[in-house]
């Protein structure tokens, strides 16, 4: 049974900073790309951040660059998410996804296991 689980969700003030992590079983983690989006209330899911299954590329949203990184450990089927310079538009749940496409996908509809979410709430 294939298990995606997110922590590190939490409230934070304008300009703080969160690390989100979301640690994987019942995958051959290094076969999969890893990304992360998000959804806001009333609004799609969105993309935010991807990583090749090697880790050594990576997308991010035009709206998170410069701010956010993504990061993973194979060893610990772990992907990581740094969440820098928090704005109050971020507040959202996100989601970690898995994708077996061998590009760093960046469409929802390309990622098969989803994660249950964390919540972000960045306060003005």
């Amino acid at each position: 049974q294939v298990q995606l689980v997110e922590s590190g969700g939490g409230l934070v003030q304008a300009g703080g900073s969160l690390t989100l992590s979301c640690t994987a079983s019942g995958i051959t983690f290094n076969w999969y790309t890893m990304g992360w989006f998000r959804q806001a209330p009333g609004q799609d899911r969105k993309f935010v951040s991807a990583i090749s299954r090697s880790g050594d590329a990576s997308k991010y949203a035009d709206s998170v660059k410069g701010r956010f990184t993504i990061s993973r450990d194979n060893a610990q089927k772990t992907v990581y998410l740094q969440l820098n310079t928090l704005k109050p538009e971020d507040t959202a749940v996100y989601f970690c996804a898995a994708s077996h496409d061998t590009v760093v996908a960046t469409t929802a509809s390309d990622y098969g296991y989803w994660g249950q979410g964390t919540q972000v709430t960045v306060s003005s």
